[in-house]
């Protein structure tokens, strides 16, 4: 009966897990390029009552084993990059990616974060930076005098200076990054990413080139969560929480009835 209780312990604790990253997902579904979690478990380990392939004495191989696992533990909480719902803004410092890529934001310690979150803003000196005020990397600077500011589908930022509204001026180049395993980043917060061993190491291209998407000037990417399908996986792990919770009180009146026998 201990083993029982340990074992459905592990499991409440298990889908306690599961409740805190379905609810962070749900708390992100309006977040700017916030890409949902999801939990992964694994059994424990096996206790061998009885080893399986014994030889008896007549040199017959007996198939049947009797194994019993100790519960279950959390493995991970992966993330899930695919496209997220698309909003019009109208803003042309709004920015999004279509397929696959991360923007590049210099940290104030010179560390590169990455980021589907393109909804970037122009500081007092003309900078293009993130809502934190991390500048967008390479550096793009837009000029004072600037009319008009456009973005290509490859990533080119233009502008139409109040001094020539005829002349059209490049004044700046957006590259993407992506990662062999993107699952792998470390999530740091602020919709930003850090790479990991696990990640591997960026690679760099414009947009559209080397696998990379498109930027589109305009539109902002939103959260990839899909609030039904979070609250059915809310649901279910509700149900297994309180069956593992039957699980040890059943498990308690059990061990009150051996209590109560009398010898």
């Amino acid at each position: 009966m201990i083993r029982a209780m340990g074992t459905a312990a592990s499991g409440m604790k298990a889908q306690q897990m599961n409740i805190d990253t379905i609810a962070n997902n749900l708390a992100n579904v309006n977040t700017t390029g916030y890409k949902r979690s999801h939990a992964e478990f694994q059994d424990l380990l096996y206790e061998k009552v009885m080893p399986g392939d014994q030889v008896d004495s007549q040199g017959r191989v007996n198939p049947n084993r009797v194994e019993v696992g100790h519960g279950v533990k959390l493995v991970a909480t992966n993330k899930n990059f695919s496209q997220g719902t698309v909003v019009s803004s109208g803003n042309p410092l709004d920015v999004m990616i279509e397929g696959n890529g991360f923007f590049q934001l210099k940290l104030p310690d010179g560390t590169i974060a990455y980021s589907r979150d393109g909804g970037f803003k122009m500081d007092a000196d003309g900078n293009v930076v993130n809502s934190a005020g991390y500048p967008l990397e390479p550096a793009i600077q837009i000029p004072q005098d600037a009319m008009e500011v456009g973005i290509s589908r490859d990533g080119v930022v233009s502008v139409v200076t109040s001094g020539d509204t005829a002349n059209v001026q490049e004044i700046g180049q957006i590259e993407l990054a992506r990662f062999p395993n993107a699952a792998g980043l470390q999530a740091r917060g602020g919709n930003l990413f850090l790479e990991s061993p696990g990640s591997g190491a960026p690679i760099l291209a414009n947009p559209g080139l080397d696998g990379m998407g498109e930027t589109a000037s305009g539109f902002l990417e939103m959260s990839n969560v899909e609030t039904v399908d979070e609250l059915v996986n809310m649901i279910s792990a509700q149900r297994a929480y309180e069956l593992n919770s039957k699980t040890i009180t059943m498990a308690d009146e059990m061990l009150q009835t051996i209590n109560r026998l009398k010898r």
